[in-house]
């Protein structure tokens, strides 16, 4: 259950987060001071932080949609009927895996 809490608040819990060999997550409205907060605490404990925009991180699926679409066809489906553009995407997955299993055979 999210607690909503001020910057102090969030350094101690944090703090206390570290000290008990738990991963903090902070969530918060974008420029709140978020980043900010694990900056602080990096520098006083001597912490390399390492800041991971997961916005900016495309899921597997994302990668795997986006090359159906641009590489396989799915932008540019010409047949009509649920099942035939079922199997004409399902080609499209087929392909997209032998792709991938040849590069992963390099």
């Amino acid at each position: 259950m999210p607690v909503k809490i001020n910057a102090d608040e969030a350094v101690k819990h944090i703090t206390l987060c570290f000290q008990s060999n738990l991963v903090p997550m902070l969530k918060g409205s974008p420029g709140i001071g978020k980043s900010d907060i694990f900056r602080q605490i990096a520098e006083k404990y001597k912490l390399k932080l390492i800041d991971i925009r997961l916005i900016l991180i495309r899921s597997c699926t994302e990668r795997a949609n986006s090359r159906l679409k641009e590489d396989f066809g799915a932008n540019n489906v010409m047949v009509k009927g649920h099942s035939k553009v079922t199997l004409h995407l399902m080609f499209g997955v087929v392909v997209l895996f032998a792709d991938q299993l040849l590069r992963l055979a390099g």
